[in-house]
């Protein structure tokens, strides 16, 4: 597999190996001894799938606070998106750095998120799905947002969408900008 670093400490994009003949392909999507050669030794305790039906949907920017925090392993299954993912570890030296990756079904590529990231993501496409492996379970009493649109963090999400207005949950249009908010990462 191909690991590259991102410009946000531990954020990593990997590219699994994919062996492919005249009836499809086969990968490994995870392997425990293979990601702990380079560096992710979490213990995964739950999986998610997300399914967007509209181009322009956007989930985000979304994390659970400590003691609940989750490292998040994610991928696109079907479709493309813009995934984006926000250092908001107080005392990082990329604190509110932000990076974007394309995930697609085609380039099969996943984004390691240890605790303390903030993630996101926008739909290029109609009919998504969104797979992600996580570290720790759902806390709805840690479960945050922050607002898409913070200042602070500065993300271009219309430009993202070529000018396209986000589809937004009633919850991330209402959700704090990092200012008002109580996220509690310390790095």
């Amino acid at each position: 597999m191909k690991v590259t670093k991102t410009g946000i400490d531990d954020v990593l994009i990997i590219e699994p190996v994919c062996f492919g003949d005249h009836r499809g392909w086969f990968m490994e999507t995870y392997s425990q001894p293979k990601y702990k050669e380079i560096g992710i030794d979490n213990h995964f305790v739950q999986d998610n799938h997300s399914m967007s039906a509209q181009k322009g949907t956007l989930r985000g920017i979304h994390y659970q606070n400590d003691p609940m925090a989750q490292a998040k392993l994610v991928r696109c299954t079907k479709g493309a998106v813009v995934d984006v993912v926000v250092d908001l570890r107080k005392g990082s030296p990329t604190y509110l750095k932000w990076v974007q990756i394309e995930l697609t079904a085609d380039n099969k590529k996943q984004v390691y998120l240890p605790r303390g990231i903030g993630h996101g993501f926008v739909t290029l496409t109609d009919n998504v799905e969104f797979e992600y492996k996580v570290d720790n379970v759902y806390s709805k009493d840690h479960d945050r947002s922050i607002r898409y649109d913070d200042p602070m963090i500065g993300i271009n999400w219309e430009g993202l969408l070529g000018g396209l207005k986000p589809i937004l949950s009633e919850k991330d249009l209402m959700a704090p900008f990092l200012k008002d908010s109580d996220c509690n990462f310390i790095y």
